[in-house]
Parts: structure tokens; C-alpha cells; sequence
């Protein structure tokens, strides 16, 4: 049903007449539409329907947000936010001798309840609680006494079962990291050489080579470390015929897709609607460094672009049984390049069109 709309709508587009009162209808519209807050609310009434569905989204992000706190999970999403936020707090210059008078008490709650997770429960983060652990005692070793929140909050970690081994996963000197021996030259190569790709060998891809592209990924930064995305991979190819069919970005070639990634952002891991889009700015960011990991792996991609449309959205929520606040950023094709396949020369905009320096002239 939907293709049969989309034909009609692009047959219907070529007709020079139906294309320019389509454009004129347009511009009138969004003339008065956009041209105040007022017009907007105007315009939005009509349109209800399809806002509510992002503010739902949001809504119900924040209220399985809340509902996990009393959960057992293998990621606690409040914990990581306020060990971050710790970290920048230990890494300030100057430092203060007292911070986080606001929110310690609350992490260490938090710490505390992901500790006294059940022993069956076995899909926990040690490499989360680890640090959650070692930054929270780096803090604790820092923090000058007296105050009777940081008090009261100390004694309640010391109280506490250490974790793991002791170790130092906690803010550590510059100088200590490890440079790397890449190139400008190497990486400007990787990015030119990096082109969308959408026809592959009949070749599957090994999953270990996906794993080791998700290492490069999840370096990526990432709001409050909080990682509010996940890849879910098909290669089977049944699964994958049907999955790359449903986006309209994909037609043509779908059909011999090796392997197709739908990349998920969590609305789940905010409590405030401020948010909201950072799901789809860290997992685009994530997204990139695995397709820059794909190369050099021998694996080429292509973005499948994957609009905000109701209809789609439902039938894709459908088929991975996804929850409110789950939401689809993109897709990937990813596989072997077939190397007789043409690509698309995409020219890019010239630097100049995409900066404007600011400051002092050199």
C-alpha cells in the first residue's frame, strides 16, 4: 500500500502542471507557517498526530527512565551519568576542594542499589561497576571533609563490599596517553577512499568483524558517557531481505544486502525532555567511527536514510517489537564491495561553504 502511494505521488510529481502548484502550495503555506511561533501552532494543529508521536516517545523515555530505577539491569544509565559527571568534577582546574555536594549522596544510592543486583543475575557491566567503583573512591580521596552530605555519603560507600580488584579506572594525566601513530595524510586517505557503497559480493560478513568495528565505535563520544544507542545486526538472509525492504532508501538493491545493521537510540536514559535529540546525535557519532572500522576491515556501507514517517516507523517497530521510546536513527548495509559496481562521484561542498572562522585575524 505504501509503495503504491509512493508511485502515484513520484507519477504525479512529474507532471510539470501538478509539480508547481504542489511548490506553490508549499511556499504560501510555509510562508505564514513559518514565519512566527503563532503560525506554527497554526500549522501544527492538522499535523497533531505526528508531533504527539515524538512527545509520546519522549514521555515514555522518561517514564521507563524512572520505572528502571527500581530495576535490575546490565546497564545502569543514572549511575554512568553521575560518574561522568564526577570525573569532570576531579578533572577540573582548578579543582574546588568540595563539588558535588548536589548529587553524591544520589550516586552513591545508585552504586549501591546496581551492587545488590541478585547473584543469578549475571548479565551485569563489570567493566561499568569497576569504574563506577574506582572514580567514586578517587573522589571520596580527594574531597575535603566537613561537609555532612559528602560525610554521611562517604561512610556509606566505605560501608560497602569492595568491587572487583583494585584498579584505575578513574581520570588519569594527559600525558599518559597513548599517541597514535596515524597519520593526517593516513586519515584524510581512510575518509576519501570511504565511499557509500550499495553492491556487495554474494560474501557473508564474519560477525567478528562487526564486533571489532563496535570497539571503534562505542569510543566515540557520547553525552555524559551515557552510550543511549545500540546496533541490532541481521544476516540472515530472510531476516535481512525483509528488514532492508522497508525503508524507501534502499530500494533497488536490497535484495542483495549481505548484512543490514539497524542503528536504535533509547529515549529511556533522559529523565528530562531537554534530551531528546542526543540519542540521534551519539549514535550518529558512534555510527561513523564503525563505518571509518568497516574500511579497514575490508567491509564498505551505505547509510540507509530513514525518515520520520508514521507508517514506516510503525511496520519497523512492528518487526523488531520496539518500544515507545526506542527509535530508529538509520540503517547500514554493510559487506563485501563487488568491484565491478559502480559509485556515486557525490562532490563535496568546497571548505570555504562550510566554515566561518571567528576571532582575531592571523
Amino acid at each position: 500500500m505504501i509503495g503504491k502511494l509512493k508511485r502515484i505521488a513520484k507519477d504525479a510529481l512529474a507532471n510539470p502542471t501538478i509539480r508547481k502548484a504542489y511548490n506553490g502550495t508549499n511556499r504560501a503555506v510555509l510562508e505564514v507557517a513559518g514565519s512566527s511561533r503563532i503560525g506554527a501552532t497554526l500549522y501544527s494543529i492538522p499535523g497533531f498526530f505526528t508531533h504527539n508521536r515524538e512527545q509520546y516517545a519522549v514521555l515514555s523515555g522518561r517514564r521507563a527512565y524512572y520505572k528502571n530505577l527500581g530495576r535490575h539491569r546490565a546497564n545502569h544509565v543514572e549511575l554512568r551519568r553521575n560518574v561522568h559527571r564526577l570525573e569532570k568534577g576531579i578533572l577540573m582546574q582548578p579543582r574546588r576542594d568540595v563539588f558535588a555536594r548536589d548529587y553524591i549522596e544520589e550516586t552513591v544510592e545508585f552504586y549501591e542499589a546496581a551492587l545488590a543486583r541478585p547473584a543469578a543475575f549475571s548479565n551485569m557491566d563489570a567493566g561499568e561497576m569497576q569504574w563506577a567503583h574506582d572514580v567514586l573512591a578517587e573522589y571520596f580521596s580527594i574531597v575535603s571533609d566537613g561537609d555532612e552530605g559528602i560525610e554521611r555519603s562517604r561512610a556509606r560507600f566505605e560501608a560497602l563490599p569492595p568491587y572487583g580488584t583494585p584498579s584505575d579506572v578513574h581520570p588519569y594525566a594527559q600525558k599518559s596517553l597513548k599517541r597514535t601513530d596515524i597519520t593526517y595524510d593516513q586519515m584524510l586517505a581512510l575518509a576519501q577512499s570511504r565511499r557509500s557503497i550499495r553492491w556487495f559480493e554474494d560474501k557473508p560478513v564474519p560477525r567478528e568483524l562487526i564486533d571489532k568495528a563496535l570497539l571503534v565505535a562505542r569510543q566515540s563520544p557520547s553525552a555524559c558517557n551515557r552510550l543511549p544507542y545500540d546496533f541490532e545486526v541481521f544476516d540472515n538472509p530472510e531476516q535481512v531481505a525483509e528488514i532492508a525492504s522497508i525503508p524507501f532508501g534502499a530500494a533497488g538493491y536490497s535484495h542483495q544486502v549481505p548484512t543490514v545493521i539497524v542503528v536504535k537510540g533509547d529515549l529511556s536514559n533522559y529523565f528530562s525532555p531537554r534530551d531528546r535529540h542526543v540519542p540521534y546525535i551519539d549514535a550518529s557519532l558512534a555510527t561513523m567511527g564503525f563505518i571509518y572500522a568497516l574500511e579497514t576491515l575490508g567491509l564498505s556501507s551505505s547509510v540507509i536514510n530513514w525518515p520520520d514517517f508514521e507508517p514506516l516507523e510503525a511496520k519497523m517497530a512492528k518487526k523488531l517489537d520496539l518500544k515507545p521510546h526506542q527509535r530508529v536513527i538509520m540503517l547500514l548495509a554493510v559487506g563485501y564491495p563487488d568491484p565491478e559496481a559502480l559509485v556515486a562521484y557525490s562532490q563535496k561542498k568546497d571548505i570555504a561553504n562550510l566554515r566561518t572562522f571567528h576571532g582575531l585575524e592571523r
